[in-house]
């Protein structure tokens, strides 16, 4: 068993997550309630991660963020940051491939609230802000719950963008999916067979405590 590997997964999956929440929310609740002219266009950018082939998606982030990129080169002449094979790099392309699993179900839970109440809210004397706090998020939680899990899970199993962007380097960007290519290509099918069971135990029981907490979350209403 990898430990180095699963401990590196799990570490990015819950700094992608952290990163993401707040601009999943922002963007997701705007789409539910915007009429704007261009909303088609946004939605498509969001959603084109979940239709792109992983290795197409991680090769325009790594020739992006590389160094012969305008960014790249200027973030490491100026501040020596390199984005790409490093876990900082794996971060950020973390961050853009998950932004449709976080911002879809969040958007689908706004957009299900009824407009009724935040009329009502308003007439109640509550501001945009409080309205949000008390009775959106509120109202939204489970479909904030469920892109918050399938976000974690797919960082934890996503192997074609981590690979193509973070490289194979232990410790750094060697995560548990490519752990367990590296194991097949050896052919150590036991210690695949065991991280990929790990693998699965740990999304399984991810997504079967997110049904419970939204069942439970339906029973309190």
């Amino acid at each position: 068993m990898d430990w180095e590997a699963l401990t590196l997964s799990l570490k990015l999956a819950a700094i992608t997550l952290l990163v993401l929440l707040p601009m999943g929310l922002l963007l997701g609740r705007w789409l539910a309630y915007t009429n704007v002219s261009y909303k088609a266009w946004i939605e498509g950018l969001v959603v084109l991660p979940l239709v792109l082939p992983p290795t197409v998606l991680g090769y325009y982030l790594l020739v992006s963020m590389g160094g012969g990129s305008p960014v790249g080169q200027w973030l490491n002449d100026t501040f020596g940051i390199r984005l790409t094979f490093n876990f900082l790099g794996l971060v950020i392309a973390s961050v853009i491939f998950n932004i449709p699993f976080l911002v879809q179900p969040i958007q689908r839970a706004f957009e299900s609230i009824p407009r009724e109440l935040g009329e009502a809210a308003a007439v109640s004397g509550l501001s945009k802000w409080q309205s949000f706090w008390r009775i959106e998020l509120l109202l939204a939680w489970p479909g904030i719950l469920s892109g918050m899990v399938l976000t974690f899970v797919h960082t934890l199993g996503e192997f074609g963008v981590v690979l193509m962007v973070g490289g194979s380097i232990p410790g750094e960007t060697k995560t548990i999916a490519i752990s367990i290519y590296d194991r097949v290509q050896s052919f150590d099918l036991d210690g695949a067979n065991q991280m990929a069971i790990t693998l699965l135990i740990l999304s399984l029981a991810a997504v079967v405590a997110s049904f419970f907490a939204s069942a439970r979350l339906a029973i309190r209403r």
